[in-house]
């Protein structure tokens, strides 16, 4: 089926940043055709230059049209760094000093399920769809229930099995998630819209022999290969005092450092960890809102970018940064990173746009089937309503996305060509359904949970 956007402020994000104030885009399935200004060839106006289905010149009466109003069109967000399985921990100990080790890992090994990961992440997916993400990155436990959520979904994904130095709720044994990684790569690599991938947890969780196998599967699978690198104060510490090493650069002397590796967080980076990610082809996913969140600081993006490094943004987990919309992600990397570096005109709103956009793209490796409004592209769209009291006025739309826009402002989302969210509402998915069911499985969680009253 084709599908004609018209009249739309068409923020394309190719090479050039093209923008079409007035423009429109032909979708034919799941691809881009075609993107140009007004006059649109397909339609035709009459004396009030009114825009409706019978506008479509006879001939391409079989088109599927759509007056975007003058809403901002812009490709589909990229998050590329999520647990999103944790929505149960959500509002869970948000301000307990050291709660990974504290309660998290505890409270994750006893109590999360299959069906507990199945449902959080289908609740989500819906979450992330409806504040305009259309490919997200995964890394937890049972993610052949994450890629099953995500094939209902319809949502473009790159879930990967955890990796990690102790047992877990998916393995009574410790890295076990390497076997299950292997085995889940196998089964969803040949899925569209599903790019499974190996995820060691950290530098400082995987016994080194594990962070090298996990990487030598990746290469034998050609697979991402993601992992937490310098987020924690004490990670530093361990490499340093057992390496003389900073993590970053004992990963290089591991050999795990290429353009198949995107590294998350990356907050504590010295030069010469820069230097080492910029000559190997590392990509990093920046996480502002769960790192200012704990207090752990602010990744020297300027500097990453400086060195040509492909940054993205990720949002983390529900329970890290609370929510899983980028478009909260674009204010707080604003306003943190201006506020860091003392520079207002720091990162322009068109750069973290793009950012969020093409840099996640480039990141995961896609950025020639997403991440911009292009012909022959992938139809990975999101329309950004601009008439709710908060988008007015509007003089520059990456401005008022960056400034202005919320989750709320979400009309519509397509992926490959699937139109997911119609008016902010999502079209195969009935939100009130899964969190019906998601409760329905949440008794025994919330029950051990209270072993961990005093911190939560």
């Amino acid at each position: 089926m084709r599908t004609l956007i018209d009249h739309a402020w068409v923020l394309t994000m190719d090479a050039s940043d093209t923008v079409y104030e007035d423009g429109y885009v032909l979708l034919d399935n799941d691809k881009i055709t075609e993107i140009g200004a007004d006059p649109c060839p397909y339609v035709t106006r009459d004396e009030s230059n009114s825009r409706h289905v019978d506008s479509l010149i006879p001939e391409e009466r079989d088109i599927h049209y759509i007056d975007a109003h003058s809403s901002i069109l812009m490709p589909g967000m990229i998050n590329t760094h999520c647990h999103v399985s944790m929505i149960p921990f959500r509002t869970m100990g948000d301000d307990c000093p050291d709660r990974l080790r504290r309660f998290l890992f505890p409270l994750e090994e006893i109590a999360m399920t299959p069906e507990l990961v199945y449902w959080g992440a289908l609740y989500g997916i819906a979450e992330m769809l409806l504040s305009g993400t259309t490919t997200f990155l995964d890394m937890y436990y049972f993610e052949d229930q994450v890629a099953e959520a995500c094939a209902l979904a319809g949502i473009r994904a790159f879930p990967g099995e955890t990796v990690i130095g102790q047992k877990t709720c998916d393995s009574p044994l410790p890295h076990g998630g390497l076997e299950y990684g292997e085995e889940f790569i196998r089964k969803w690599k040949s899925h569209p819209l599903i790019s499974p991938l190996i995820a060691p947890h950290a530098t400082n969780t995987c016994d080194p022999v594990f962070l090298k196998k996990a990487y030598d599967l990746a290469c034998k699978y050609d697979t991402l290969y993601t992992l937490h690198n310098s987020e924690m104060d004490y990670e530093l510490k361990h490499f340093s005092e057992n390496y003389g090493m900073t993590p970053t650069e004992f990963l290089d002397h591991l050999g795990v450092l290429s353009q198949q590796t995107l590294l998350a967080h990356c907050i504590h980076m010295t030069e010469h960890d820069l230097s080492l990610v910029a000559a190997r082809g590392a990509a990093i996913s920046h996480c502002i809102g769960s790192n200012t969140k704990a207090g752990k600081g602010v990744a020297p993006v300027k500097e990453m970018a400086a060195l040509g490094i492909p940054v993205s943004l990720g949002t983390d987990g529900p329970s890290s940064g609370n929510t899983l919309s980028l478009l909260t992600q674009f204010r707080l990397f604003a306003s943190f990173h201006k506020t860091t570096n003392h520079d207002r005109g720091l990162f322009p709103a068109r750069k973290i746009v793009r950012l969020g956009t093409m840099g996640g793209a480039r990141a995961l490796g896609i950025a020639e089937q997403t991440g911009s409004i292009e012909a022959g592209k992938q139809a990975d769209l999101v329309l950004i309503e601009r008439d709710a009291v908060n988008m007015f006025p509007c003089y520059n739309p990456f401005s008022a996305l960056v400034y202005s826009a919320e989750r709320a402002n979400v009309d519509r989302v397509w992926v490959a060509g699937k139109e997911l969210v119609c008016h902010g509402k999502l079209t195969s998915l009935n939100l009130s359904d899964i969190r019906e069911n998601l409760l329905g499985h949440m008794d025994d969680f919330m029950e051990k949970a209270k072993m961990f009253s005093d911190m939560i």
